[in-house]
């Protein structure tokens, strides 16, 4: 397979942010990633792709996400250089809510203690716990578990299964996990089995929550759903219909900006507001089914 790479430096924000859509998109990059240069300081916006990336695409897609021009280096990949190991160069541990997010590549780094270690490799699909979004999620999640005990959970646009399998291995319980990506849900798989909680985790590829799996595991006490705004706004309708009266929705994807957007979606189904996690220019929100 001839493989070539398009990259661009970027802010911090700006280069997940792009990773974000570009593995929304699912065809456009074989797969994305984001890292600090520590020779320059500056981030690095870098995907992966068959053949020549489409150009037109990739700048179109950054000035609908970034709201402005972006200029993409193209080059070819060189067959004998390990281009995993070095995307994987600038994703540190990262501690939150009581969990210590790592990938194989960082196995010498030690935990803080009494963290839980959830062992997350960088794949074709959103989600390795570097993310405002993801950690913010983390911290929801510790929060809820700390205030009460679960017992049907769901977690919508899995991604690489981080959340899923922080919840798994939390509560020793079952968790759904869907995803419209197929991709998505083997490596939810391959994770969950590298972490030990592989019985726990039910992963499935799904569109919204009209899946019959979803409708028989319902009603949820507790939802995570780390996709974007439009989406889960989309999805509030649904929600109303799978969550048990007093059931924990945690959302998350969500820039500073559409947050009341998505509050005033699920408001009108009577999901409300009961808590706010800020990260720069993400929002995760903690809301209750009353």
């Amino acid at each position: 397979m001839t493989l070539s790479q398009i990259s661009t430096p970027l802010t911090r924000d700006q280069a997940w942010t792009l990773v974000d859509a570009v593995m929304e998109l699912g065809d456009l990059a074989l797969t994305a990633s984001a890292h600090e240069d520590t020779s320059t300081g500056e981030w690095v916006f870098e995907a992966t792709c068959e053949m020549l990336p489409d150009l037109l695409a990739f700048e179109e897609l950054a000035r609908t996400t970034l709201g402005g021009e972006v200029d993409f280096t193209i080059t070819p990949i060189d067959p004998e250089v390990n281009w995993v190991a070095k995307s994987l160069e600038g994703l540190h541990p990262v501690t939150s809510g009581g969990f210590y997010v790592y990938g194989s590549h960082s196995e010498g780094a030690a935990p803080r203690a009494g963290a839980i270690p959830l062992r997350i490799e960088a794949a074709q699909a959103f989600g390795t716990g570097h993310h405002e979004t993801t950690t913010g999620c983390l911290e929801a999640i510790d929060r809820a578990l700390k205030r009460k005990r679960f017992r049907a959970m769901l977690d919508v646009g899995t991604g690489t299964g981080v959340l899923a399998i922080a919840l798994a291995k939390r509560t020793h319980l079952p968790v759904l996990a869907s995803d419209i990506d197929p991709i998505a849900v083997t490596t939810t798989v391959e994770n969950a089995r590298d972490n030990g909680v592989g019985r726990y985790i039910i992963a499935f590829e799904a569109t919204g929550l009209d899946h019959r799996q979803i409708a028989n595991g319902a009603p949820y006490d507790l939802v995570v759903a780390n996709i974007l705004a439009g989406p889960l706004v989309s999805l509030a309708p649904g929600m109303r219909k799978v969550t048990a009266i007093g059931a924990t929705v945690i959302l998350s994807g969500i820039l500073n900006t559409q947050a009341n957007r998505v509050i005033s979606a699920y408001s009108q189904q009577g999901i409300v507001l009961r808590q706010r996690i800020v990260k720069k220019e993400w929002t995760t929100l903690v809301l209750e089914r009353v």
